[in-house]
């Protein structure tokens, strides 16, 4: 295993109109060797962030003319990948906390340790380093339909090219298969070889739809509704101008299955609390699993979309060598290992096994060949006496979790509905392993 690679270099954009604040908060950062630009409002720091700023923003609430929610929320236009890190009196956390419901990374209590604000920059600028790695990976693709669905077999050409042509025409899109043939990465792909590729492309998961919140999540709540809650934007309307991506649809309930069927059919949204409908510019993608129709999935047939089936790996095993290639890359590259050379009994293991577990089983297998966890047969390589076997399962465990927080976006209830795991037992295992769910949201 290689050596740990250094941390990724911090760059800070400071928002505080106090400037003693802001030069000891300059100073504190630029210890830990963090490149700080310093602002003494918003306008400014709006005026010279950009969508390629590498680093994390850190801005007061209260402040003069441009508070820091506005603030934010302005950023999400140039950015909603940028991570932004609120500082907050005691008044404010109300605020602070409805932001982070809507994307902010973070938020800081006055007063506040320096190793707390270090803490929660260092989280975040990890995420935001991935994320425009992520971003990169894509304009190396050139958005082109290759990226999405690798393959020389004539399913994948077809696939290519139907997903091309569907793109450019903007129509609604229902994509069939089994549970990891690859139908979200062409849902992304639609998505950005169309004409909305520049607006938002908003993912609604099974995790969202089993949520005990589900409603408020998607249709959120209108400003002028009553009760203690406050407003919010759900995530239906924030795909407004651009494509909702609908994955898994039964996993709703019956009566959030009737609202979202209202939705395809008319493209209004009613938040909760609202008195009228807000009109919603929408392209709708639906993803469903094989097995004809399912009476709690009656919306992929309202939309007089296309329909794109997705056959699973056993129907083109010419591609399984080359989506394994991918895998092993992108496994040694985000855990700093070297990729190992595919021995003939791993290749042999690679072409001859069905994978019925398509994508989802194949990338396992390809982390745990990289982590030097499985031999050609699939079962557990021998221990090499360097680490113990509990050391072997306990950091392959860690990895799992860290992997899917990441996915799920430090959202507990995915992660439990993802790895099929009871709630307690997430929270025993992130603990033994001092994972924080917020450093991934």
């Amino acid at each position: 295993m290689n050596a740990a690679a250094p941390a990724p270099p911090l760059h800070v954009a400071l928002v505080e109109d106090d400037p003693v604040l802001r030069d000891a908060t300059t100073q504190a950062l630029t210890l830990e060797g963090a490149e700080v630009t310093a602002f003494p409002d918003a306008r400014a720091a709006l005026g010279w962030l950009s969508a390629d700023y590498p680093g994390v923003v850190v801005s007061d609430v209260r402040m003069p003319g441009m508070d820091g929610i506005a603030f934010f929320a302005a950023l999400r236009e140039i950015d909603a990948d940028l991570p932004v890190i609120l500082v907050t009196g005691h008044g404010d956390i109300a605020m602070a906390v409805e932001a982070m419901k809507n994307g902010a990374a973070d938020f800081l209590s006055k007063p506040y340790a320096s190793a707390d604000l270090i803490r929660a920059v260092r989280a975040a600028s990890t995420r935001r380093a991935l994320a425009l790695e992520n971003r990169m990976l894509r304009e190396e693709a050139g958005r082109g339909p290759r990226g999405a669905i690798p393959g020389t077999s004539a399913a994948a050409e077809r696939l290519r090219s139907v997903i091309e042509g569907v793109a450019r025409s903007e129509i609604d899109v229902v994509l069939t298969g089994a549970h990891g043939t690859g139908k979200s990465h062409a849902a992304r792909a639609i998505h950005d070889l169309g004409p909305r590729r520049a607006r938002p492309f908003v993912t609604v998961d099974a995790g969202v739809l089993a949520h005990e919140d589900a409603e408020l999540l998607l249709f959120g709540r209108d400003p002028g509704a009553g009760g203690a809650g406050l407003s919010r934007t759900g995530l239906v309307e924030r795909a407004n101008g651009g494509t909702l991506f609908l994955d898994d649809i039964a996993a709703a309930s019956e009566a959030l299955t009737a609202r979202l069927m209202a939705l395809v059919e008319t493209r209004q949204v009613f938040p909760l609390g609202a008195a009228t409908a807000r009109r919603l510019n929408l392209r709708i993608i639906i993803a469903r699993p094989d097995g004809g129709e399912d009476p709690r999935d009656p919306l992929w047939h309202r939309l007089g979309a296309v329909q794109i089936a997705f056959p699973p790996l056993s129907a083109r095993r010419e591609d399984v060598p080359e989506f394994f290639r991918l895998f092993i890359a992108r496994h040694a590259r985000s855990l700093d290992m070297s990729a190992p050379s595919i021995g003939e009994a791993v290749w042999r293991h690679v072409q001859t096994h069905d994978w019925p577990g398509n994508l989802h089983e194949l990338g396992s297998y390809a982390r745990a060949f990289v982590l030097g966890l499985a031999e050609g047969d699939g079962r557990a390589a021998p221990l090499d006496g360097e680490r113990s076997l509990q050391q072997i399962v306990a950091d392959f465990e860690r990895t799992v979790l860290e992997d899917a927080l990441r996915a799920c976006g430090g959202d507990v209830a995915r992660l439990q509905a993802v790895l099929k795991t009871p709630r307690k037992t997430i929270y025993d295992k992130l603990a033994k392993y001092a994972i924080r769910p917020r450093d991934f949201r």
